[in-house]
């Protein structure tokens, strides 16, 4: 047995599954214990992800469903980072996706009851690869915070949805990206059904100034770790990819 398989996962660090604070877990929660079940040959063969799928706009947001080149309201972002396991080595060739809110906190779904407007130049989704350093990278639009019944109603913060694959559509994980310095994380339910500090921090994109200063528009680094001690917290699945 290879010993890098043997490293223990710390499921202290994982959120509570049915917190009251945060109001949809109760019905979302299960009720039965888990159970382990097969993968399917579809799973575990493919599809193969590589670079022929991904479009030369895909990865930024703020074209890739304008109108006529018309830019999204709202300030331009770059939000980048790198994948790597919990060996520090780099994931090549994760297919990563995103999606959020626009400026105004809207998201283009008809099930988003927000009245704050769609914008007709922002669908808010994008994807790339990871290149053989485990780095990606999206120009796209911040997210505005927007309001949501839980107790009452409260805001949620500034954040970006990911989806990360592996070789398949079996190996998929889902977190959030929030970005640093927002003073609505503290008070997110969701945020704090996570106990422990660390992984609430993980989830934090820093402020890259370096970055900020070249193109006129501010730069946010959000680096995801699939395993081990320093994992990125996962909503769908503890064990990393």
């Amino acid at each position: 047995m290879n010993v890098k398989s043997l490293i223990r996962r710390n499921y202290n660090k994982q959120p509570e599954v049915d917190f009251p604070d945060y109001k949809s877990s109760i019905f979302r929660a299960p009720k039965n214990k888990k159970i382990l079940f097969p993968s399917s040959d579809s799973e575990i063969l493919g599809p193969i992800f590589n670079k022929n799928i991904i479009g030369e706009l895909d990865n930024n947001l703020t074209l890739n469903f304008s109108k006529n080149k018309n830019s999204p309201l709202g300030h331009k972002i770059i939000v980048y980072g790198t994948v790597h396991d919990q060996f520090s080595n780099p994931i090549e060739g994760a297919l990563i996706e995103i999606w959020q809110a626009n400026s105004a906190g809207k998201y283009l779904h008809n099930n988003d009851k927000n009245s704050a407007p769609i914008d007709p130049n922002f669908a808010g989704c994008g994807r790339c690869l990871t290149t053989p350093r485990g780095y990606y990278e999206f120009l796209t639009i911040q997210p505005g915070p927007y309001p949501y019944p839980n107790r009452g109603i409260e805001w949620r913060p500034m954040h970006i949805h990911f989806s990360i694959f592996g070789k398949s559509f079996g190996q998929r994980l889902i977190t959030q990206m929030y970005f640093e310095g927002d003073p609505l994380i503290k008070y997110c339910p969701m945020v704090n059904s996570i106990a422990d500090e660390k992984a609430k921090k993980s989830l934090i994109g820093a402020l890259d100034t370096s970055r900020s200063n070249t193109q006129n528009l501010l730069a946010y680094k959000f680096d995801i770790v699939l395993r081990g001690v320093k994992q990125t917290y996962f909503e769908n699945r503890k064990e990393g990819l």
